[in-house]
């Protein structure tokens, strides 16, 4: 009511949300927020893993010259905000990254099924990238995936970028427990 909203659009958002796992019904109670347990995190972060080490290696053999020149361009402005410590600007840089190489792949349904996990784990990129000494690591895993794509080594860079999410995850699930504790 004070925003002006009809309960339909609000119930329909809900029942997405609970689709996604966020929320939980309950009858006669209304709707609770789920939390995100270590084990989720696990989950989602195995699953990226695999699926990114997947399009690093599609974008080694199909990236254009043009993607690649782009690539590389978001990797010097990373390194430019990484000096700065501007973790917003980083945050934004680091999304370009991932998004020309899912777009590199030339698959559509792998870059809307990453382009939408991406949006789904903002929050938790946002977390482990702010954590002391993570945007140098970041950049330099950036750096590496950007040479063995340059390279043509699909094989490489699939395993970098595998790699590269796993530091994420671990990175993340130590922010998640010093939470906890």
């Amino acid at each position: 009511e004070e925003l002006g909203v009809s309960r339909t659009p609000i119930r329909e958002a809900l029942r997405q949300l609970e689709l996604e796992g966020l929320v939980q019904s309950i009858p006669n109670k209304g709707v609770i927020v789920k939390g995100v347990s270590p084990q989720d995190i696990r989950d989602i972060y195995t699953i990226r893993m695999l699926i990114e080490g997947l399009a690093a290696r599609w974008a080694a053999e199909k990236i254009t010259d043009e993607e690649l020149q782009e690539l590389k361009d978001t990797v010097d402005l990373e390194e430019f905000y990484t000096a700065r410590n501007d973790y917003s600007h980083l945050l934004q840089s680091d999304t370009k990254f991932h998004d020309i190489i899912f777009k590199a792949s030339k698959s559509k349904p792998l870059t809307h099924t990453l382009s939408t996990f991406h949006h789904y784990v903002q929050k938790a990129r946002k977390i482990s990238m702010s954590s002391p000494g993570r945007a140098m690591k970041v950049l330099n895993e950036h750096k590496a995936i950007l040479q063995a794509i340059i390279d043509k080594d699909a094989q490489k860079a699939e395993r970098l970028t595998t790699e590269h999410v796993s530091n994420a995850s671990i990175n993340l699930l130590k922010q998640f427990e010093a939470k906890e504790s």
